[in-house]
């Protein structure tokens, strides 16, 4: 077994009605917490009034900073970070999805650093830790956020979307509470539900995996594989939205340590090139093309992914196993609603050329047991086109 270190230090707070607990959590971290959401859902607007309620109840002063947007941009940031500095917030708290929860990270980080968080990124030596505590309350099951020392932002005049990473973002509490995922429609719970699938694949066959990140990954795909189309055929299924939950959480823990791989960095591409495209629809269009890229580089893994999906597996040799993977994920995509093409997405030949060409721009490429040139990244987005 090869050497390892593995450092996950956020509080998860599991389980259903969890979230009317913040107040205690919040009081750690000080008494005038910015409370970070998006402005369109109904439901999380409630959630916030909710959460909102119990810190006030409990003495602590609120701001709302309700600006976040899907693949959120630096001028969303430097929104969120102006009223975080003239609120003088002690703590920050992300009420939503990836989208929120990666935009209070970065707010975090601005409110408390010169320049913006773009200045921050991973190539760089990182925000200190002056970065504001950040607490978490998820209401989707699939980015895996609450666990990871990851925000996601996009710069949008470059078309460049990229990362802050690095430990002095991971949340220091994460509450995930499945009932707040409950009003999540079919399509959100399709495309977070895969994000989260992707998560535990890419961290289970990743140059970067170990044993630690291999167990709880292959846990989570067995959940995903048995219950995401659960959860979407019965939003009301709180047995599924609270396994689904777990699964997330667990992707998360895992890619904190063993990182993505191909689809991953072709996927922030896309989103960065083409922002009417959803994280989870830009991972699903490539996957048929990446898993056949991919699978005799990892036949070991994934044949027991194969095994995952069809016990019959089971019988088969390693090498057919992994072959046959590769069909096990196309219909595991028919089954959930995300069978589609480049075309489908609106997804231009000159986009596909561009996204293509900044394939190596971020490093999560190398973590992909066979690592794929330009051009072979080319090539698996121009076979993407279609779907039969």
């Amino acid at each position: 077994m090869k050497s390892f270190n593995y450092f996950a230090p956020t509080e998860i707070v599991f389980g259903c009605r969890r979230v009317d607990e913040i107040d205690s959590y919040a009081a750690r971290y000080g008494h005038r917490a910015l409370l970070v959401s998006g402005s369109s859902s109904k439901s999380v607007a409630s959630l916030v009034e909710r959460v909102a309620s119990k810190l006030g109840d409990a003495g602590t002063e609120t701001a709302h900073f309700n600006g976040v947007i899907p693949n959120p941009t630096t001028d969303v940031i430097t929104k969120g970070a102006e009223l975080a500095k003239e609120f003088s917030a002690e703590v920050v708290i992300g009420i939503g999805g990836g989208s929120s929860m990666d935009a209070a990270k970065a707010i975090a980080v601005e409110a408390t650093h010169p320049g913006t968080a773009w200045d921050y990124l991973h190539y760089t030596s990182g925000p200190t830790e002056r970065t504001l505590p950040i607490i978490t309350v998820g209401t989707t099951a699939g980015t895996g956020s609450q666990t990871t020392p990851c925000s996601v932002i996009t710069k949008t005049l470059d078309k460049d979307k990229s990362a802050i990473w690095h430990k002095n973002i991971f949340p220091r509490v994460a509450i995930v509470d499945p009932e707040t995922t409950l009003s999540m429609p079919p399509g959100v719970t399709a495309q977070t539900g895969f994000d989260a699938f992707c998560h535990n694949f890419e961290a289970y066959i990743s140059a970067g995996s170990n044993a630690f990140v291999e167990v709880m990954a292959l846990e989570a795909l067995k959940i995903i594989a048995e219950y995401l189309s659960k959860a979407i055929a019965d939003g009301e299924d709180i047995e599924a939205r609270s396994e689904m939950a777990w699964a997330d959480t667990l992707g998360g823990l895992s890619i904190a340590s063993a990182g993505v791989t191909l689809p991953h960095g072709l996927g922030m591409q896309i989103g960065g090139h083409c922002p009417h495209v959803t994280h989870g629809e830009a991972l699903a269009v490539v996957y048929p093309e990446f898993t056949r890229f991919t699978y005799k580089s990892a036949v070991g893994k994934f044949a027991a992914i194969g095994r995952v999906f069809n016990r019959e597996l089971e019988k088969a040799g390693d090498e057919a196993a992994a072959e046959q993977c590769c069909e096990e994920i196309d219909s595991f995509l028919k089954r959930i609603g995300l069978w589609v093409g480049l075309d489908d997405l609106g997804i231009a030949d000159s986009d596909i050329r561009a996204i293509a060409d900044c394939g190596q721009v971020l490093s999560d490429y190398r973590n992909n047991p066979r690592v794929a040139a330009i051009e072979e990244m080319f090539e698996i987005l121009s076979k993407s086109r279609k779907r039969g």
